[in-house]
């Protein structure tokens, strides 16, 4: 069963990859900017990767209403629920990509996870997990991940900060 489930999960990440490929040289590609091409390429590229580890993505790009930003990817491992960020780089510069996961970005997502707590129709909130992977998409390279789980808690006192 493992094994089925690696090829279709292999099969689908390389279907998409061709679907975006006839897109971007048919003309078609979105008119957006560049950074945000490369940040829609890395959110897909850690979708298939947290597939490839046995999580079950649940949505991508979740937003509430009336609340500003949104979570990349939302799974679940077992019975964690994992909220994840995703950054993505096309050059290794000084500072690693998770760095910009700053106390801004984690608050704002302690609040969109919040929501998206309250909505699940579980009568006791799972335990959450808030993740980050770094992407980085160097042209003539391998994908490289580095995957942080449980990267920060509920508050900053948590994070040692």
């Amino acid at each position: 069963m493992e094994l089925l489930s690696r090829i279709w999960n292999s099969s689908l990440e390389r279907g998409y990859a061709g679907l975006q490929w006839a897109a971007h040289h048919s003309g078609r590609a979105s008119a957006l900017p560049d950074h945000l091409v490369t940040g829609i390429a890395g959110e897909d590229a850690a979708y298939f990767y947290l597939r490839r580890k046995g999580y079950v993505v649940v949505a991508r790009r979740w937003s509430a209403p009336h609340q500003h930003g949104d979570i990349d990817l939302i799974a679940w491992r077992g019975e964690m629920l994992c909220i994840v960020e995703v950054k993505t780089r096309t050059a290794h510069d000084m500072a690693p990509a998770e760095a910009s996961v700053d106390s801004h970005k984690r608050m704002m997502l302690r609040r969109l996870a919040r929501q998206y707590v309250r909505q699940l129709p579980q009568a006791q909130a799972p335990q959450v997990s808030f993740d980050v992977i770094s992407v980085y998409l160097v042209p003539g390279k391998q994908k490289e991940f580095f995957h942080f789980e449980a990267a920060f808690g509920w508050s900053d006192r948590q994070d040692g900060e």
